[in-house]
């Protein structure tokens, strides 16, 4: 694998990760109506894929670039 293509790799997989955790951390929708609280449950499942690839594309350009 080429320099320029394992920094290219390795900057996404930062970037993919940053996101990922980004989604997972940010609070919740909740809308008030008087006093009656609607809440929406946060589903983390997209979140966690993301974290996932970010992670994967981080190791593939550490430990698959080394020749």
């Amino acid at each position: 694998m080429s320099k320029n293509l394992k920094s290219i790799v390795l900057i996404a997989g930062i970037v993919i990760l940053a996101y990922g955790v980004y989604t997972l951390i940010q609070p919740e929708t909740q809308v008030s109506v008087g006093d009656v609280d609607l809440i929406k449950a946060q589903d983390n499942t997209g979140s966690y894929i993301t974290i996932v690839i970010g992670i994967a594309a981080i190791a593939f350009s550490s430990f698959f670039g080394k020749k």
